[in-house]
């Protein structure tokens, strides 16, 4: 690996230079948009040394409460001659100058600050802030202070001042109570200022020790490999920004439990840096189809995946498969799972008579079955329907999976009203619910099929950083990725790519040469603002009428019918169907 200077931004900020302004505040109440401040007192801290304070009481223009007199002992005569807040502000502000504020309950005390900035107009100078209560929460046991109160922690860490309820003598006593928990985080590890941001008893002190993982990365887009001491790769993510992002798998900014028990088993990581996100997020996904890492969820899914097919034979019926072969027939996919596939191919068997049955048909010496009787299959098998009345059947249902699905979409309103006009509401539910899963898989498999079946595409769009990123993809596949310079001839850089691309051969007809995730990846890149197609050696066009047609005209109803459902109401239940999809019954 490529050795790296880091800097002294990668290292982080040392704690004992970091200048701490620890505040506290007293005011008339507990909201800051009904009350006032009435005192501020802060201590400046850096390396453990005072370095200045500041204290003033605040006249808020109200009455002060009298148990918040007697709490305080802050009296309408004390803040008669004090500064407004409009002038004991600025004088704060400036003392705080480019410091970390520190509070316990740093929620109160700050929310006040920033209420006070906007009612007299001073821009709130952002600062970082510390709260030392939810330090306390994660670093003290109820063994050792029966709350987490500011006199409590004081008692605990023998502070040389006792709080009041005065906002000076507070302040004071939490300088000695953030003394106290940073001299406990140093002894687990933690000795930056952005560790102890982000510190939580959720990490475990084996889990911190490892954020010199990170040390050697680089501050680059691409993908990073999570692996084991045997060299199995654990988990495979993709960023903007590689050394920051794995930096949180070592912090509580990272939440999920199962990381956690992938960092305890991780002993590398290793960096794949990408010229372009779009570089970053395929080569992510093909090396966890290739790795099938045990903490990334997506990497399960593809194991499951299933086509449905209309079969290529004298009669021909849908089947569920696991894969696209070069056979001639008509494929729609890939579904999630065959409970998917089989909703579609349902939703097929709802509004075509194409037969169910799984044997190979002469057209003679058969028997009818149950679905002839109901009038839901021609029966083919006794010689009823001729093989060119059913050849109709099955030319109309290709062009519903593969072609223009507008008859059948006619059809499906035909179906739904019935079921309307017969009042089985929750049937025609499920009648457009597995419907939807047909166009969903229909129109996926109908934007691929042109991207897959181009020999090539090159494609443009503006860079972050001026220029232009280019893009040749093959048969589906990305083969090459480059960035053209701001002010560079982009032509040079586009026959540069073209030569040195990857050499993709021809796929399967329908399936693109890469994954279909990648092929989606590409398309949704393609149809972003701003991509210009530059070069294509293909037809890029879906049918018109097509699946995606119907998925558009059907998806807002099912939305529309879901929201307007009542929150204790079954959705299928409280929907009607008509010709523009479903309505909520009313």
């Amino acid at each position: 690996m490529q050795a790296i200077q880091t800097t002294l931004d990668d290292l982080g900020t040392p704690l004992a230079g970091v200048t701490f302004v620890v505040v506290d505040l007293e005011s008339t109440g507990g909201s800051p948009a009904t009350c006032g401040i009435t005192e501020i007192g802060a201590v400046k801290v850096r390396g453990g040394e005072v370095l200045g304070e500041f204290q003033t009481l605040v006249n808020p223009r109200e009455p002060i409460p009298a148990f918040i007199s007697v709490l305080t002992g802050i009296t309408d005569g004390m803040v008669a001659d004090a500064p407004r807040i409009e002038g004991a502000l600025p004088a704060f502000l400036e003392f705080a100058r480019g410091s970390v504020l520190v509070a316990h309950n740093a929620g109160f005390d700050i929310t006040f600050l920033k209420a006070a900035a906007a009612h007299t107009g001073t821009p709130w100078p952002g600062f970082h802030v510390l709260d030392t209560l939810q330090l306390a929460r994660h670093l003290v046991g109820r063994d050792e202070a029966p709350n987490h109160k500011l006199s409590s922690l004081a008692t605990l860490f023998s502070a040389s001042t006792t709080p009041d309820h005065r906002a000076l003598h507070d302040a004071r006593a939490t300088v000695d109570v953030l003394h106290g928990l940073v001299e406990r985080v140093g002894s687990l590890g933690v000795h930056t200022l952005e560790e102890l941001a982000s510190y939580s008893s959720r990490v475990t002190p084996a889990q911190r020790r490892k954020r010199f993982l990170a040390d050697p990365l680089p501050s680059a887009p691409g993908v990073y490999l999570f692996k084991d001491g045997n060299g199995r790769v654990l988990y495979v993510g993709t960023s903007r920004d590689i050394r920051a992002r794995v930096r949180t798998y070592f912090t509580a900014s990272e939440q999920r439990s199962r990381m956690a028990d992938m960092v305890r088993l991780a002993e590398l990581v290793h960096p794949v840096v990408c010229l372009t996100p779009l570089e970053a997020q395929v080569r992510e996904l093909r090396l966890i189809h290739e790795h099938q890492p045990r903490f990334n969820r997506r990497s399960k899914h593809a194991r499951h995946a299933t086509w449905v097919k209309l079969t290529r034979e004298r009669f021909p019926r849908l089947s569920i498969v696991r894969a696209v072969r070069d056979d001639g027939a008509c494929y729609i996919g890939p579904f999630r799972s065959r409970t998917s596939a089989q909703a579609a191919v349902d939703a097929v068997h709802e509004v075509l008579p194409l037969r169910q049955c799984t044997e190979r048909l002469t057209g003679r010496g058969g028997s009818a079955c149950a679905l002839a009787d109901m009038g839901r299959c021609g029966a083919p098998c006794t010689g009823a329907q001729s093989a060119e009345s059913y050849a109709a059947v099955a030319e109309e249902c290709a062009a519903l999976l593969c072609g223009d699905a507008r008859s059948g979409a006619a059809r499906l309103w035909s179906r739904l009203d019935e079921l309307a006009r017969q009042e089985r509401f929750e049937d025609a539910a499920r009648v457009r619910d597995r419907f939807l899963h047909l166009v969903r898989a229909a129109s996926r498999a109908q934007r691929i099929a042109p991207l897959a079946a181009a020999a090539e595409l090159v494609a443009a769009r503006p860079h972050e950083d001026g220029g232009w990123e280019l893009v040749v993809i093959r048969h589906g596949k990305l083969a090459g990725t480059a960035v053209s310079p701001r002010g560079a001839d982009p032509m040079v850089h586009v026959r540069t790519l073209q030569a040195t691309a990857e050499v993709v051969e021809h796929p399967v007809p329908g399936a693109p040469a890469g994954l279909v995730e990648e092929a989606e990846i590409l398309l949704r890149w393609l149809e972003a603002p701003g991509v210009r197609v530059v070069e294509l050696d293909g037809t890029w066009s879906c049918p018109v009428g097509g699946a995606g047609w119907v998925r558009q005209q059907l998806e807002p109803a099912v939305a529309a019918a879901a929201e307007a459902a009542g929150f204790d109401h079954d959705v299928l239940a409280g929907a009607r169907p008509t010709r523009s999809g479903l309505r909520c019954a009313g």
